[in-house]
């Protein structure tokens, strides 16, 4: 790369989370990347990197720059530099900078900037469908009545909700209780799925109020239950893996079924109570089995636990307090619930 642009390339980050030694580079990696619209963190990652996850070591990130770092848009170009003898990325800014700072340019927005990982697969999970305590939904106002005694309801229809006070939100889901999500080491239920089943917007507030069902994915009815409608912007929060030592299984993977692949959504035993943050990568293992090799020893009969093998990794992108949603980002098997996670 010719030096004028070199002396354009700006340090993304200046303190060191811990040493960038024992990173390895993809085979013949590219010593520049131009960001272009659909790019993720996590796919610029890995065009340098075999590791994606070891991103922030080779930013040098501290870790306030891991959880709110500097925005990256369409049009900038990430830089390989390897001079020092360790890799490291450095970011120059797109046309129309001439301030060499890595400030955001005031024309960008926050929601231009490019995610962590790919919006469309998380973007209906990020608000719906979520996970609740036990008798959380029970606090919720509840469908107490329908418009010409309709059974079940859709979009279009009217319905007649338990109180929505005057001042009270106008849009809200509306949810279902799901199933319990169970922890597969202790058998203690963790949370509960709540099963989202359409939006409503209030026509007139009251006890009992007047809401509209503008959306409906599943039949809604009597006794089903509504909480606000609150969405929540997919975090640019860098991957990275935990800095202590993860141990979980995956509880559920989402939609009921056993086996999932790449780009799936599972719900993890671990939460915020057990040091878990949007961002976090975690390795999946195949639980070893224990099998036994000398069946005819019936009197003593040797059993051999099988090693733990690992074949892909998972990007948590949702916390609750004791469970989190992870999108399976590689895989070279069929992931299975009960499978582990560790920090890789």
């Amino acid at each position: 790369m010719k030096k004028p642009i070199l002396a354009l390339i700006l340090l993304f980050g200046l303190s060191s989370l811990s040493g960038a030694t024992g990173i390895a580079l993809r085979d013949n990696p590219p010593d520049h990347h131009v960001v272009v619209k659909g790019d993720t963190l996590w796919g610029i990652a890995g065009t340098f990197l075999k590791e994606p996850w070891r991103w922030p070591e080779i930013w040098k990130m501290n870790r306030q720059q891991i959880k709110n770092p500097h925005r990256i848009y369409p049009g900038d170009m990430i830089v390989l530099d390897t001079r020092n003898g360790s890799p490291e990325l450095r970011l120059i800014r797109g046309q129309g900078t001439t301030k060499l700072s890595p400030r955001i340019r005031a024309e960008q927005t926050e929601a231009a900037a490019i995610p962590s990982i790919p919006p469309a697969e998380i973007g209906p999970f990020l608000s719906k469908p979520l996970v609740v305590e036990e008798g959380a939904l029970e606090q919720a106002p509840y469908i107490i009545g329908t418009d010409e005694s309709r059974v079940v309801l859709g979009a279009g229809n009217s319905a007649y909700v338990q109180t929505i006070l005057e001042g009270g939100p106008l849009h809200w889901y509306i949810y279902r209780p799901g199933k319990a999500l169970i922890d597969p080491d202790t058998g203690i239920t963790l949370g509960y799925e709540a099963i989202y089943l359409g939006d409503a917007k209030v026509l007139r507030y009251g006890a009992p109020a007047t809401v509209e069902i503008t959306k409906s994915n599943q039949e809604i009815n009597v006794g089903d239950r509504l909480v606000e409608a609150k969405e929540e912007a997919a975090s640019a929060y860098a991957p990275h893996a935990p800095d202590h030592a993860v141990n979980g299984r995956i509880a559920s993977a989402y939609g009921g079924v056993a086996e999932v692949g790449s780009g799936s959504i599972v719900t993890l035993n671990r939460g915020r109570r057990d040091g878990l943050e949007i961002g976090h990568v975690l390795a999946l293992y195949r639980h070893g089995r224990d099998v036994t090799p000398n069946e005819n020893d019936k009197a003593s009969p040797e059993i051999v636990k099988l090693p733990d093998e690992r074949y892909g990794l998972a990007f948590v992108f949702r916390v609750f307090d004791k469970l989190s949603y992870a999108l399976v980002m590689q895989t070279t098997r069929p992931v299975h619930v009960l499978d582990d996670v560790h920090t890789p």
